[in-house]
């Protein structure tokens, strides 16, 4: 086969540094547009993106040649950069050191836009803690909860 061919949809979830509500309305849809920029200069393409102010979910297809890590390094300097420049009030903000990945497959690319799109009211009831540990044990991750806040 002389091409390749991928479909790499990724659910990326991440909080603010020590789950601090930074991302108030002012600021999502613009933080959402600003990354979904990198993504796009990154040779990839963000489909969804949602939250509350202490985390975000970001639905996103990306280019085989772009590494998840690579990715969220860029996406983190650089959105920390910008709402820093953009927000002076926001001195203090900046992004948890990890993140989860977790890949969605094409049939499943509409139920987590769902998802994502309703995250004010499923917040409700779960907290970013709560709901971060749902997704390690659907998705089989093994994990040490001692580490995972740090």
């Amino acid at each position: 086969m002389p091409s390749s061919y991928a479909a790499l949809n990724y659910h990326l979830v991440f909080s603010t540094k020590n789950r601090v509500a930074h991302i108030t309305s002012d600021i999502q849809e613009r933080l959402y547009s600003y990354v979904g920029g990198i993504v796009r200069k990154e040779k990839g393409q963000l489909i969804a993106a949602g939250g509350i102010p202490d985390h975000v979910h970001f639905l996103m297809t990306l280019h085989p040649t772009i590494a998840v890590a690579d990715l969220m390094r860029v996406v983190k300097a650089n959105s920390s950069k910008w709402l820093h420049e953009s927000f002076p009030s926001k001195a203090g903000f900046g992004w948890q050191d990890g993140y989860g990945a977790f890949t969605v497959s094409n049939s499943n690319i509409d139920q987590v836009k769902k998802y994502i799109a309703d995250q004010e009211e499923h917040h409700r009831t779960m907290t970013f803690q709560e709901e971060f540990i749902v997704f390690l044990k659907k998705h089989n991750i093994p994990y040490d909860e001692r580490y995972i806040w740090a």
